[in-house]
């Protein structure tokens, strides 16, 4: 079986690519985002934003990655707070998959393009 990630965005801009398991999403995500509910947004059928479901009342700062994420897919209605972790789409009995090597590719790609982000290049003399 073809290994599977999810995508945690910090709310001060940074990322980190998580293995997904293939049990305990859940506590994957509580531990990811650091809360003890979430909630998910569904981006496409194909993507699925987690966040803290109290991050706004508890006063978790704007996360603008996350933000900006969900309006590159769709006319955003609201701001996104706390830590947000993105992963595939769900299954038809409602299991929450990882992202695949492409979604994870592509999902990277427009973060670090859309934000700006000087990658390194090999140095010359």
């Amino acid at each position: 079986m073809t290994k599977t990630h999810a995508l945690l965005i910090r709310t001060n801009g940074t990322f980190e690519l998580l293995d997904w398991p293939k049990q305990g999403h859940l506590k994957t995500l509580y531990t990811a985002i650091g809360c003890s509910n979430v909630a998910a947004v569904d981006i496409t059928p194909q993507l699925t934003m987690w966040l803290d479901d109290e991050g706004i009342n508890v006063g978790a700062p704007l996360n603008r990655a996350a933000t900006f994420l969900y309006a590159a897919h769709r006319p955003p209605h609201q701001h996104y707070y706390g830590a947000a972790v993105i992963t595939g789409g769900t299954t038809p009995t409602g299991i929450t998959r990882g992202l695949t090597e492409k979604q994870t590719t592509v999902l990277v790609e427009l973060y670090l393009t859309q934000k700006d982000v000087r990658v390194p290049a090999q140095r010359t003399k």
